[in-house]
């Protein structure tokens, strides 16, 4: 097995334990709504500090339902990969390209003088 794979391997084996551990570990059990993301917890927080307190602004848009919500962050979570290996891809195909070409240009033949020879193109 290459260094390479096995550095993928190990990164997997860790993001697997970092997603599982906590469900198997039973952490957040005491809580009404264990996983909750960091804005609900950041809200429950603040009214335990200030119960008075007004926010500034409200949301421009308020999903129906917590699976809608959670739908849409799925959506913007996808678009966000698909960008991201659209341009790992694009990188990495001009990179071969690049190389294909340089290997390409040192087998073209060379004449006595140190020049390339032109090559006939149909």
């Amino acid at each position: 097995m290459s260094r390479n794979a096995k550095i993928n391997t190990l990164l997997l084996l860790i993001v697997a334990a970092l997603a599982v551990l906590p469900i198997a570990l039973g952490l957040g059990d005491d809580e009404e709504e264990p996983f909750a993301g960091a804005d609900a917890q950041a809200e429950t927080a603040i009214t335990e500090i200030k119960p008075d307190y007004e926010p500034w602004f409200s949301p421009l848009y308020e999903p129906p339902s917590g699976e809608v919500e959670s739908a849409l962050f799925a959506l913007q979570a996808a678009l966000g990969a698909g960008v991201l290996a659209y341009y790992f891809g694009l990188r990495k195909g001009r990179k071969q390209g690049a190389e294909q070409a340089r290997a390409e240009r040192a087998a073209e033949p060379v004449d006595a003088d140190g020049a390339r020879a032109e090559t006939e193109q149909v």
